[in-house]
């Protein structure tokens, strides 16, 4: 339940856990014990007066005569629910076995490599079973297990990625995301039992959640930084536009985005919000948020765009918005604002785009040619300052004009030191 069968003790890669996911655990387990401890009390109760009166003849007749209640329903699941969930494992399992197609060393040996490596890595004892299987559209990923066996699915839509011409280290991140949770212990079926116990608590079981994926995100990031930006753009904007998507602009709007409704939203998700993800896997200072947004004060950029919490009179006009789309242009062109194809050939390299300032710049005379990674007379190296952006400051917020990016190469403003998220 806690170190997913690695060699490192009962607390497992502790270094790699979000620090509020163990607390929260031994919270849910306090509480399944007594509901638990709850139900043996009712049926005993029920047993031993079969004919109460007044507020308990009421209580025994909501139980007894109405069997498609939901509170009936949880009253008979719950002593099975062990039971029920092994067996809905072993017929995934089954399933994959199946139908699905095994990485194996001569079958989607690149991919297969990225599970074994991150096996090795996190001390697992034993490589997980991977597998292919259609995924119609969906971009999914999961990790799941029966017994003592532990295996990881990955979505063809989703596998697709990595390839040489999309994204590798994207699909790394979200392989060694997958083998993060066996790690973890958050696939054993006590985990997985006390998860859907949970579930019907509101917040609590969702804040579990949430923290388990945070943590399976540092697996993920200890693995491959470089695909924080792939995953990021993969999970928000799918297989062909995640190339385009700019993960400074994702992870600044966790800080502006607010409001009741938009917590609501993260509250009753089983995992974080994507802004909030982002801000995460990109200032590695400190832990990702369970409850509460990010400060403000944590985003890197300017703002460019009203948030949507804000004042309605404060949004710009169809004028003024205009006006600005023809005075201003990105960065960081791209060839193809629509997505990235294989077998084509483009210029601007992935990681360039999506970690380039989202702050616009003034656009470039009539006539202009671009060349290279960006137009001549602008640079776009580290360093440069954004018409009308703030300047950097101390610690981790770099200056607009960089393209600062996570487990970058020398060269790159780097987000602080590793931790937790």
């Amino acid at each position: 339940m806690f170190n997913g069968s690695t060699i490192h003790g009962l607390r497992g890669t502790s270094r790699l856990r979000h620090p509020v996911e163990i607390p929260l655990l031994v919270t849910c387990i306090l509480l399944a014990v007594v509901i638990y401890v709850l139900w043996i009390a009712l049926m005993t109760w029920l047993i031993l007066v079969p004919e109460p009166t007044g507020a308990g003849a009421q209580l025994r007749d909501l139980i007894l005569e109405a069997p498609d209640s939901s509170i009936t329903q949880l009253l008979l699941a719950a002593p099975a629910l062990p039971l029920i969930l092994w067996v809905l494992r072993a017929l995934m399992y089954a399933q994959m076995r199946a139908q699905s197609v095994q990485m194996s060393p001569t079958q989607f040996p690149e991919g297969y490599r990225m599970v074994v490596e991150a096996a090795q890595q996190f001390g697992l004892r034993r490589v997980p079973d991977a597998y292919v299987t259609l995924g119609n559209g969906v971009i999914n990923a999961f990790a799941s297990g029966h017994g003592f066996r532990r295996f990881i699915v990955v979505h063809s839509d989703l596998f697709e990625v990595g390839g040489s011409a999309r994204d590798p280290e994207a699909l790394r991140f979200i392989i060694s995301h997958e083998v993060g949770h066996h790690a973890a212990g958050h696939t054993s079926l006590w985990r997985v039992v006390i998860m859907n116990l949970m579930g019907n608590i509101p917040l609590l079981g969702m804040a579990l959640s949430r923290a388990q994926e945070y943590t399976a995100d540092n697996h993920g990031y200890a693995i491959a930084p470089r695909g924080t930006a792939g995953a990021m753009g993969l999970i928000s904007a799918g297989k062909y536009l995640g190339a385009q998507v700019n993960t400074h602009a994702l992870a600044d709007r966790a800080t502006r985005e607010k409001g009741l409704w938009l917590h609501l939203v993260n509250w009753g998700s089983t995992h974080p919000v994507n802004t909030w993800r982002a801000h995460a896997l990109r200032d590695r200072s400190r832990p990702g948020r369970i409850m509460i947004r990010p400060r403000e004060s944590t985003a890197w950029f300017p703002p460019t765009h009203p948030a949507g919490s804000d004042w309605s009179d404060i949004w710009p006009t169809p004028a003024q918005v205009l006006e600005r789309l023809d005075s201003t242009r990105p960065l960081v062109p791209a060839e193809e604002q629509f997505g990235r194809y294989p077998g084509v050939t483009y210029q601007v390299p992935r990681d360039q785009l999506r970690w380039a300032s989202p702050v616009p710049v003034p656009a470039a005379p009539a006539g202009f040619q671009p060349s290279g990674y960006g137009f001549h007379g602008y640079s776009a190296s580290a360093g440069t300052q954004a018409p009308g952006g703030a300047a950097p400051s101390q610690g981790t917020t770099p200056a607009p004009g960089s393209t600062a990016q996570p487990g970058g190469n020398p060269g790159n403003i780097q987000p602080g030191p590793e931790g937790s998220v």
